[in-house]
């Protein structure tokens, strides 16, 4: 919902607004074409915004959206596989979703939640929105510090909201536990968590920085430049970083530690070619166990003179395990473009484990979950 949040507030907003359907995948199973959470807006005249699985099931969704907005009670609707005698929609990829359709009213009440949602995440500060499964949902927003006030889920949407994991829980999942237990009090729960983007901290200031910084934008991360020269480091110079910090790329690092800001999502990229800066600031990575993906740029000649310092510094050979240098995967580019993608193309698959191979070379589902 993240990204139709801007325009669904908008619609919303107006001063003549009338209701909308929320399409959201709640569940998936196989090899589903987008991720639990995707959303799609209808609005009464059947403007969509968004989309839940990148075309095979819209249309369905916009007739189910318009008897959600005619009558108001909200349901979920199965996709499943796309069978060529049945006229029904299905999913070309094999797989199965369940979509929930819900009709969304201009209330203060909701405007006020899709507001704090959206201050949340321009802030980067973890929030999850639960919504019960029902013919009238309720809504509730969560944050670290105030739970939903169905008692016997408000530690299972805690526990979401730490772990950034969206998904459905309620009745089903407490019945075994305490049978007794009212139903009001365990609704069957759509909890949909939005942690901080991922973080790409860039040390150096030249092309390939310049490059990877927008991709990296692109990709929805938090993009940080970071380098000691002023007449280097400047806005103008990266237009698509978040923030241009001037400074010893290890002392920002250290504070950034420190303070908690770096994450198993901080991806760190150290690109600068000198070892005044590239070795004080990988010692500090490597010695931090919470920084997720550590690289450097460089020659394999370049790598092993690094790796040599590097242990000269006291970094040990577990440490040393975690830098990935030569950065990036081996595409043949040479260009500030091209290395930006391999680099990026890396990081993506170390994120989810993927092994970075051809696809028409391997066999099985192609969207894991």
């Amino acid at each position: 919902m993240r990204d139709i949040l801007p325009d669904l507030l908008a619609v919303l907003g107006r001063p003549d607004a009338r209701p909308v359907a929320l399409c959201r995948v709640i569940a998936t199973s196989g090899p589903a074409p987008r991720e639990v959470g995707a959303s799609m807006v209808v609005t009464h005249d059947d403007t969509v915004i968004g989309s839940v699985s990148g075309g095979c099931v819209e249309s369905a969704l916009v007739h189910t959206a318009q008897q959600v907005l005619e009558d108001g009670l909200a349901v979920v609707e199965q996709f499943g596989i796309e069978d060529p005698r049945d006229p029904a929609p299905g999913l070309t990829c094999g797989g199965q979703i369940d979509v929930a359709v819900e009709r969304i009213e201009p209330t203060p009440e909701r405007l006020g939640q899709l507001r704090r949602l959206a201050d949340a995440l321009a802030a980067d500060e973890p929030i999850a929105v639960a919504t019960t499964l029902n013919a009238h949902p309720d809504w509730y927003v969560a944050t670290e510090a105030s739970r939903p006030p169905w008692r016997r889920l408000d530690h299972d949407v805690a526990d979401m909201l730490d772990t950034g994991r969206t998904g459905v829980i309620g009745l089903d999942d407490c019945e075994a536990t305490d049978p007794a237990a009212p139903t009001e009090d365990r609704p069957r729960t759509f909890v949909q968590t939005f942690a901080p983007p991922a973080r790409l901290i860039l040390v150096g200031a030249n092309d390939f920085v310049r490059a990877l910084s927008s991709l990296g934008s692109t990709l929805g991360m938090r993009v940080t430049v970071v380098d000691a020269r002023p007449v280097f480091a400047t806005p103008e110079r990266f237009p698509d970083a978040d923030e241009v910090i001037v400074g010893w790329p290890d002392r920002y690092l250290a504070d950034q530690i420190r303070d908690r800001e770096v994450r198993s999502t901080t991806a760190l990229c150290v690109m600068t070619h000198d070892t005044k800066f590239d070795v004080p600031t990988l010692r500090t990575a490597l010695q931090a166990p919470t920084l997720g993906f550590i690289g450097a740029l460089g020659s394999r000649r370049t790598a092993d003179d690094r790796n040599r310092r590097l242990r000269e510094e006291g970094v040990d050979e577990a440490q040393l395990a975690r830098l990935r240098s030569p950065l990036g995967l081996d595409l043949g580019g040479h260009t500030p473009a091209e290395v930006a993608v391999a680099i990026a193309a890396q990081i993506i698959a170390e994120r989810h484990g993927a092994q970075a191979s051809p696809l028409h070379e391997g066999s099985g589902p192609i969207h894991r979950r």
